[in-house]
C-alpha cells in the first residue's frame, strides 16, 4: 500500500532513541498526542477498506503501515485497535490482521434504492413490521401535501444485507401511490422499483438530509448493535417528475455498515454587481473608487475637460474647417457676452 498523494504522511513527534530530532520547538499544530495520530491513521484505513482496497481481505504488515504513515509502531497498533473495537478488523494468530466487515458505499449522486446500490455486495431482504393506511403526523402531511383529515400509507421495514441488520426504514407514501403497494412484494423489493412499476413511470428527484446520532436502545436492539452506537439518520423526500412529493422516508442506518459518498464540483463564485453595492470581496476599510464624473467629493477632483485647451491657441497644422481652437465667430461671441472661455 502506498500513501495517497492527497493524504500526506503523518508526522510522528516521538521517534524514540536514534530517531530524527526536531530542530527547535515544534509548531503548536504538530504537538499532537499519540491518540490523535492513531485516530488519523484509523480514519484513512477505514476509508480505504470501505472503498474496496486490500482486496486480499488482509491489511499489510505493521512495518508497511509504519513506513506509509511515518508513525511509530505503537501509533499503528493503537489505530488497529480502534478498528478492531469497531468490528472492522480482527487479529488472527499466524495469519495477520483480517478485514471482517467492510462499510459499503452509498452514493448521493443518483436516486437509487438500497438493493440497487448494494446488489454487488450481497442480498438485501426486508422484514416488514408494519404496512397500513394511517393518519400522518402534521409535518408528514405538510411535506406530502396531504389535506386535513387525509391518510397515507405507512410502511416500516427492517432491512438486512446477507441476513445482518443494516437499517430501519420508516416510509410514508401518498395514499394513491402507496395503496397498490400493500399487496406487492415488500419483503423482497425496493420501494422505488415498486412505485415505478405501479405508476408506469420513473421517479423524478429527491431532497436528502443526513445526520449522525447515537442510537436509542429500541432501534439499536432491532439493528443488533449496542445502545448508543453510531447511526446515520436520513430523511429523504422523493417526487414524481412533475414535482409532486409522494414518498417521505426516515431511515436509521448502522454507521459501521454504510458510508455515504459523493463527487462534488466547486462552482465559480458569483461575480459582484457593482450596481448593487460594495464589492463583497473587498477588505476592511476599502471603498469603491468614486465616479469622477459624478462625485464632486472625489479626492481627484472633477472630471478633466475633454475639449480643446483654450490656452493652447489655434493648431498651426489644422486645416480649413477644423475646430481646433476658437475661430473668428467664437471670438466675436466672447466679446459680445463679456464672458470667458
Amino acid at each position: 500500500m502506498n500513501a495517497s498523494p492527497t493524504e500526506p504522511a503523518l508526522p510522528d513527534a516521538d521517534p524514540g532513541p536514534g530517531g530524527p530530532r526536531a530542530r527547535g520547538p515544534a509548531p503548536e499544530s504538530l504537538r499532537r498526542t499519540r491518540a490523535d495520530r492513531a485516530r488519523q491513521v484509523a480514519d484513512v484505513l477505514r476509508r480505504q477498506i470501505a472503498s474496496g482496497e486490500f482486496a486480499s481481505g488482509m491489511l499489510p504488515d505493521e512495518r508497511v503501515l509504519i513506513a506509509d504513515f511515518a508513525v511509530s509502531r505503537n501509533t499503528v497498533r493503537e489505530a488497529l485497535g480502534v478498528l478492531r473495537a469497531e468490528g472492522v478488523l480482527e487479529r488472527r494468530q499466524g495469519v495477520g490482521t483480517v478485514i471482517v466487515r467492510r462499510p459499503y458505499e452509498h452514493t448521493l449522486e443518483r436516486l437509487t434504492g438500497l438493493a440497487e446500490t448494494l446488489r454487488a455486495h450481497g442480498e438485501v431482504t426486508n422484514r416488514v413490521r408494519i404496512a397500513d393506511l394511517v393518519r400522518p403526523p402534521g409535518e408528514v402531511a405538510r411535506k406530502l401535501h396531504v389535506p386535513d383529515g387525509g391518510q397515507v400509507v405507512y410502511i416500516e421495514r427492517l432491512r438486512l444485507l446477507d441476513g445482518v441488520p443494516l437499517s430501519l426504514d420508516l416510509t410514508y407514501l401518498a395514499a394513491d401511490i402507496g395503496l397498490p403497494l400493500l399487496a406487492a412484494d415488500l419483503a423482497g423489493r425496493d420501494l422505488f422499483g415498486l412505485i415505478e412499476q405501479s405508476t408506469g413511470g420513473r421517479l423524478g428527484s429527491a431532497s436528502v438530509t443526513v445526520h449522525a446520532v447515537g442510537g436509542d436502545p429500541h432501534t439499536c436492539a432491532l439493528l443488533d448493535i449496542p445502545a448508543g452506537s453510531a447511526l446515520f439518520t436520513v430523511e429523504r423526500l422523493t417526487r414524481l417528475p412533475d414535482g409532486r412529493p409522494v414518498d417521505l422516508e426516515f431511515l436509521r442506518i448502522r454507521g459501521d455498515r454504510l458510508a455515504f459518498r459523493a463527487e462534488l464540483v466547486r462552482a465559480a463564485p458569483d461575480l459582484p454587481d457593482s450596481s448593487t453595492g460594495p464589492d463583497p470581496y473587498a477588505g476592511p476599510g476599502s471603498r469603491t473608487a468614486p465616479d469622477r464624473h459624478t462625485d464632486p467629493a472625489s479626492p481627484a477632483g472633477p472630471a478633466p475637460h475633454t475639449g480643446p485647451d483654450p490656452d493652447a491657441g489655434p493648431d498651426p497644422d489644422a486645416g480649413p474647417g477644423t475646430d481646433s481652437g476658437p475661430g473668428p465667430r467664437d471670438d466675436d461671441r466672447v466679446r459680445r457676452t463679456g464672458g470667458e472661455r
